[in-house]
Formats: C-alpha cells, sequence, structure tokens
C-alpha cells in the first residue's frame, strides 16, 4: 500500500520567487492528507497533481500565515467543485474562529460537512484516528501555541501465499485466513494455520512532521526509529542567536535531531528567504546526518 509524502512548499514566511511556503501532501493507499496549507498550496496541488477531493484531513500546524493562510481558498475550491464528502481540520484553537470569520464575512457555505479538531499544542497525544492511520501531535516550542504531527500507519494484514494454500478452499474460507483466523479441519481440509500460509505483514511505516520550534532535544524521545522526519532549517548554524531569537532551528540541530531519534531518513525545510541557495544549509545537515535531503517543491518520497 501506498505511503507516500509530497512537498508542495518548504519556504519561511518571506516571500521568495520560485520558492512556496509550507504544504506537504501525504498519501496512504487511496487517502491523502495535508499538512500544513500556505499560500498558493492549491496551486501547488494543480502543478503536481494532487486531487483535493482525495483530501479527507487537513492539519496545521500553528497560526503564522505562511502554514495556514491557503487554507480558506482550498475551502473555496472544494465548494465550487462540489465537495460532498467531509473533511476534517486539526489544529490549534483559534482556527476555528479565523475560518468561521471568513465564512461569514464572505457568506461562504460549504456544501460539505467540516469537523474541527482542536489540538492542544503542549502534549503529545493522538489527535486524529482512521481506518488507515493515527496522528499524535508533537508540542513544538514556537513564538505561538505549534504542533508538529507523528503520522503512524496500522498494522498491516499478512499475505496470503497462493502457493502455500491448499486446493479447494471456499470464497468464505479464503476470507478467514485474509483476516488473519485458523482454519480448522473439515471433511474436505486438514486444519490450516494463518501463519503456514502468509508472508509477515510489512512493518507500519511512521512519519514525523517537525514545524516550526526551538531545537527541543526531548521531542527525539517520540519518534525514535521513524521512517521520516521532516525538520524545520530556516537557518545556519552562524545564526544559532538568530534561531533562537526566532523560534527556530538551524540545519544542524535538525540533523542532530534525526540522530537522536534513530529515524531513517530526514528531510530539511522552511528555509529563510536569505539564503538564495540552498547547497550550505544541506551541507551543514549532512556533516551530522550524511543522507539528509532538501525539502524542495515536488520532491516525493515513498516509503
Amino acid at each position: 500500500m501506498t505511503f507516500e509524502l509530497k512537498i508542495l512548499g518548504s519556504a519561511s514566511a518571506t516571500p521568495t520567487a520560485g520558492r512556496h511556503p509550507t504544504a506537504q501532501v501525504l498519501t496512504v493507499g487511496a487517502i491523502s492528507y495535508l499538512i500544513d496549507c500556505g499560500e498558493g498550496a492549491q496551486w501547488q496541488m494543480l502543478e503536481y497533481r494532487v486531487r483535493p477531493h482525495h483530501l479527507r484531513a487537513v492539519f496545521i500546524s500553528h497560526l503564522h500565515g505562511d502554514h495556514y493562510f491557503g487554507l480558506f481558498g482550498l475551502l473555496g475550491t472544494m465548494h465550487l467543485q462540489g465537495r460532498t464528502a467531509p473533511l476534517t481540520v486539526v489544529g490549534p484553537p483559534g482556527l476555528d474562529e479565523v475560518l468561521v470569520t471568513q465564512a461569514r464575512v464572505s457568506n461562504m457555505q460549504l456544501g460539505f460537512v467540516m469537523e474541527f479538531i482542536p489540538v492542544d499544542t503542549e502534549a503529545h497525544a493522538v489527535v486524529y484516528e482512521d481506518e488507515l492511520i493515527t496522528v499524535a501531535s508533537l508540542p513544538m516550542r514556537h513564538r505561538i501555541p505549534c504542533a508538529g504531527y507523528l503520522f503512524a500507519e496500522k498494522p498491516r494484514r499478512a499475505n496470503l501465499l497462493k502457493e502455500k494454500l491448499p486446493p479447494g478452499l471456499t470464497p468464505a474460507q479464503l476470507a478467514r485466513l485474509a483476516q488473519g483466523e485458523d482454519l480448522p479441519a473439515d471433511d474436505q481440509h486438514p486444519a490450516v494455520r494463518h501463519a503456514d500460509v502468509s508472508a509477515p505483514a510489512p512493518a507500519p511505516r511512521r512519519y514525523a512532521f517537525f514545524s516550526d520550534t526551538l531545537y527541543t532535544p526531548a521531542l527525539a524521545d517520540f519518534i525514535q526509529g521513524a521512517d521520516l522526519l521532516y525538520h524545520e532549517a530556516t537557518f545556519l548554524e552562524e545564526l544559532r542567536e538568530r534561531a533562537a531569537q526566532t523560534h527556530h532551528s538551524t540545519a544542524r540541530q535538525a540533523a542532530t535531531m534525526a540522530v537522536a531519534g534513530g529515524v531513517k531518513r530526514l528531510l530539511i525545510g522552511h528555509f529563510s528567504s536569505r539564503y538564495k541557495t540552498l547547497g550550505p544549509l544541506l551541507e551543514e545537515a549532512q556533516a551530522v546526518y550524511p543522507t539528509a535531503e532538501l525539502a524542495t517543491e515536488g520532491l516525493t518520497v515513498n516509503l
């Protein structure tokens, strides 16, 4: 089953030609989840062929504009395109007030149900769950309440091995085996153990999204062994004091978090507009975590 992250934007607050504010899409199976929604997110969705009607939920980290100013426009587009499926929006308290006010003054009445789930940005707790994933909040340390998110795939079923199945099983018996059950012996077949006719289920995959935050070593405890970490890296280490003043992280700090968390892959993003080229940020991260990558627009990571 697909578990794919696509980067739509990874710039910081100040606009920069060729870069877009934070927005990402995580696709699990046939369902997609939007993570932050900076300005221009829906244009980027068009550019990279992300279909809004596949979105089941939107996760907003905090209420700085470069992380959510594109949301109301996206909701309007969904309405105009005739969306009827419910949409869940997860984010810090106050986001619901903003959306209600915008809808009231523009007299927009959505043609679909939108459920808002407030997040306690100071806690690590499950905030969303469906049949495919669970999502837990990660307490970021920023200038305003801010949450990261840990997306965890639910355990998948083991795959039946056709060559090991006894002949003549009925569809009902195959369905029971597919659900993980053992079959008792009957007049036609001896007992069949699920473990004997299946391959082990693939390990569930996990993706950790770290939004704007001071470097916080304690967060490594929540992401141990994650398959992928996105960590903001607004500044180079030479501007570490500036990073602390603005409650951001450096590329080196992002890489240090990846090492401490034992994650399998690292993406860095949220680059300051002062950096016209991103090579120095990548080099700084790779000095600590050699396989670090830049989260540039259009990058797709399959796990």
